[in-house]
């Protein structure tokens, strides 16, 4: 599926590129991979797995932030990701 199709239909929009957002995204990434680190040693596995997704979506957000580009799907962020990076999920 092409990307454009997502901004046509407003699943990703085009914005003025933000380093505060970006920055902030990037933060609360590395928090909630630090949550899911102590969730998984104390066995609290989906927990664990909710929330190290949870950071994986918010570095995807902070990239999406620093280009210029406001999700409103998290399928959207694959295909932006999969096209603009070169990340490929399986």
């Amino acid at each position: 599926m092409d990307v454009k199709v997502f901004f046509v239909n407003r699943k990703l929009r085009k914005i003025a590129p933000d380093s505060e957002k970006s920055e902030q995204s990037g933060k609360i990434a590395e928090n909630k991979l630090e949550e899911a680190k102590k969730l998984f040693n104390f066995e609290f596995y989906e927990q664990a797995i909710l929330t190290a997704y949870t950071s994986m979506f918010h570095i995807a957000r902070a990239l999406l932030y620093k280009d210029g580009v406001q999700e409103k799907s998290h399928y959207a962020v694959y295909f932006y990701l999969k096209e603009r990076c070169g990340v490929i999920l399986k």
